[in-house]
């Protein structure tokens, strides 16, 4: 992080099917080698196939996915005294995005699927119905917070 001043916060433009920048972020964190392309394509697909078997909106289905994979509390490294503390904090909203799309992604890239668009849709799915990877990452942030409330005075 640099002392100097504070990054630009760049925008991101909305995508072409639902008009969401939250889904454009998805898609740029999905992204390998800048192949935007490929990337929407699997979104798009994965979001055909979740609306086709759950029989729901996919951008509201998505957006309530992200919402139940999103911390609410995490834990950051705090020096005192020579020692360090993993000091609970309260997760700032675009970083509790930026975290719940990068669980996804991830736990997607760890399923068993054939194609990542199935590897995507069901990982939706499961954050949706609150299971899955993704889901037990966030749980085991809040309890690691949880864990170490004890230190929650060193907060700053």
């Amino acid at each position: 992080m640099s002392r100097r001043r504070a990054a630009i916060k760049r925008e991101v433009l909305p995508d072409h099917k639902y008009r969401d920048k939250v889904l454009t972020k998805f898609m740029n964190r999905l992204m390998l080698d800048g192949k935007k392309s490929v990337s929407e394509t699997i979104v798009y697909g994965a979001l055909d196939m979740v609306a086709e078997k759950t029989k729901k909106e996919a951008i509201n289905f998505f957006h309530n996915a992200l919402d139940n994979v999103k911390p609410g509390l995490e834990v950051r490294s705090r020096r005192v005294g020579g020692a360090t503390y993993q000091v609970p904090m309260e997760v700032r909203s675009v970083r509790a995005q930026t975290l719940a799309m990068k669980w996804i992604v991830d736990s997607a890239r760890k399923r068993g699927e054939k194609t990542m668009k199935e590897k995507i849709a069901y990982e939706l799915i499961d954050a949706f119905n609150n299971k899955g990877n993704a889901v037990k990452k966030r749980e085991e942030t809040h309890k690691m917070a949880e864990a170490n409330r004890a230190f929650s005075h060193f907060r700053w």
